[in-house]
């Protein structure tokens, strides 16, 4: 027998498999558990790159993640027509290839489940209602994995500028569909989730108390939020500091011109292990840039493998 023959067979796990095996509140319990050992120090990140390809680009993304015992990449391909994503999930221990999962849905939970933890951590203690700007695919997953996280949400206001997509996005998510984008951002918690390359919220709209999570820019040119949310803000916290220099134009041109200043910025990890102090009162407006981290992908990929495998 060869050593060769020893070789443990990877598993492949389909976006139906992701699906079944991932619901939104088994994603938060993953996601919030990987900010524990990133604040613990146990977890290496390496920031997303790209590489052009013919009318589209080519992104790759990968961690460590020491004490949970994997590391991984996810890459995927992206065009103007969709993309194609998957993890593959190493062990952190031996040379062995774990699993290939595809990872569209993947992507859809973990990001949503981090929106999640931060509102179970930064959202004011009554938060009772939620507002998301954009319908599209990652916003399903911001109203599943908020609402597992924060039960006392009750009311979801959303908006986009589509009027068949927001009907079909309400009824398929129990929502109510808003007059403008104003209706979501009178809201406890504030979810943009666009690819608008322009801000789609003002901070003149927010209440006192909102909690703005900003999802879906994260190529450093597009921004979400406008400066009055920056300057509004008593609190602003991101996934990672060093992915948010890269990314967040949100945050980088904010700090360009004075208004913000990175010293200012924290990161979700600190709050979530108690290092640093998050909201402060009912009234502060907190701000959560989120960019997307490699770590996310492969604890959520590993909790999906262990699921799988009865561990």
């Amino acid at each position: 027998m060869t050593e060769r023959s020893h070789v443990k067979q990877p598993l492949f796990l389909t976006e139906g498999d992701v699906a079944r095996l991932l619901p939104p509140a088994a994603a938060v319990e993953a996601i919030e558990a990987c900010f524990r050992r990133m604040a613990r120090g146990s977890v290496v990140n390496r920031p997303r790159y790209r590489l052009p390809l013919e009318h589209g680009a080519l992104a790759v993304m990968a961690a460590s993640d020491v004490e949970l015992g994997y590391a991984g990449a996810k890459v995927y391909a992206g065009f103007r027509e969709g993309a194609r994503f998957v993890v593959l999930l190493f062990r952190a221990d031996r040379p062995e290839l774990v699993a290939v999962v595809e990872a569209d849905k993947l992507g859809q939970l973990r990001t949503g489940a981090a929106s999640a933890v931060a509102a179970k951590h930064l959202a004011k203690g009554e938060a009772r209602s939620l507002g998301v700007i954009g319908c599209g695919w990652q916003a399903e997953s911001q109203v599943a994995c908020i609402r597992a996280a924060v039960p006392g949400i009750d009311r979801v206001v959303a908006w986009c500028r589509t009027p068949e997509s927001l009907r079909a996005f309400c009824e398929r998510n129990g929502a109510e569909p808003g007059e403008d984008a104003q209706d979501a951002a009178a809201c406890d918690v504030v979810v943009t989730v666009t690819s608008s390359p322009d801000p789609v919220l003002r901070g003149d709209w927010l209440r006192p108390g909102a909690l703005v999570c900003a999802v879906g820019a994260n190529d450093g040119r597009r921004r979400e939020l406008d400066n009055v949310v920056l300057e509004r803000a008593s609190v602003v916290c991101c996934d990672s500091l060093e992915d948010a220099r890269i990314e967040s134009a949100d945050l980088i041109e904010p700090v360009s011109t004075g208004v913000l200043d990175w010293l200012e910025v924290s990161e979700l990890q600190e709050v979530v292990a108690g290092e640093v102090v998050g909201r402060q009162s009912d009234e502060d407006v907190v701000v959560f840039k989120s960019n997307g981290l490699a770590a996310w992908d492969v604890a959520a990929a590993a909790a999906v493998v262990e699921r799988a495998t009865g561990r």
